[in-house]
């Protein structure tokens, strides 16, 4: 991951010409820095472990088949560059993000901040660590909670509903953009609660698992388990403790 964000993504920092910033879809870019990157992570992946598939969001972007692997009984999951509208407006927060699923469980991840060099990683059975210190996860202690709730990809009257049926009970706050970001934020104490409409594999396998081994709890609205193959499914609760995790799905059952 630091090989991918030396060589990659930190030379292209605020350095991006218009060229090299593409649109994939309304609010959403690609630069020539996601797809260097991701080239570099599947190179030093699949040495690592050859048996293992690897889905890449850029490679799913242009051929979206790929994704049928993510169920295979090894997969690598590959964000190499998560954040990357804030980075091509030249402003953080922004990462990397790799994950291990087996039989579509994720069993590892990693989330790289390009610019601080922090780094988060998780082993399934083996807790949550932060720059090699284990950390176990802690609500903020304010009353309200602090919520972070995106809205970018709910629809208008999904939207309404969390604005008028969640939002009220915690102090929100803007999202960061950046699953790399938000996943860390409710493991160390920063965030409370967490609501993700859109829950796309390499935007979140490495961060449910993070904050699930962390002592917190992250899972769908109804309490099923996040699992890879069903990350076009919409809906995701993450919350640093069980109790916070427990009292927003109660209110999201209501809306």
């Amino acid at each position: 991951m630091g090989l991918a964000n030396e060589r990659a993504i930190l030379p292209r920092y605020q350095t991006l010409s218009a060229e090299q910033i593409d649109a994939k879809a309304a609010d959403d870019v690609v630069t020539i820095a996601d797809h260097e990157a991701e080239a570099i992570l599947a190179e030093g992946l699949a040495k690592l472990l050859p048996e293992a598939a690897i889905v890449g969001e850029e490679a799913c972007h242009a051929d979206p088949s790929l994704m049928e692997r993510l169920s295979d009984d090894l997969c690598w999951i590959i964000d190499p560059l998560d954040g990357t509208n804030n980075f091509a407006a030249g402003k953080p927060p922004f990462g990397v993000l790799v994950a291990l699923a087996e039989r579509g469980e994720t069993i590892g991840g990693w989330i790289y901040d390009c610019l601080s060099g922090r780094f988060c990683h998780a082993q399934i059975g083996k807790g949550a660590y932060v720059d090699g210190e284990r950390i176990y996860a802690r609500p903020s202690g304010e009353n309200p909670p602090i919520a972070a709730i995106s809205l970018v990809f709910a629809d208008p009257d999904r939207r309404e509903a969390l604005k008028t049926g969640i939002a009220p009970h915690y102090t929100c706050v803007d999202i960061p953009r950046c699953a790399a970001e938000q996943w860390p934020r409710l493991a160390l104490g920063i965030n409370d609660v967490s609501i993700f409409e859109r829950t796309l594999a390499w935007d979140h396998a490495a961060g449910v698992l993070l904050l699930n081994e962390s002592g917190g709890k992250a899972a769908r609205p109804d309490g099923r388990a996040y699992r890879v193959e069903e990350h076009l499914q919409k809906g995701l609760i993450g919350a640093s403790s069980p109790a916070l995790w427990d009292e927003l799905a109660a209110r999201m059952a209501l809306i």
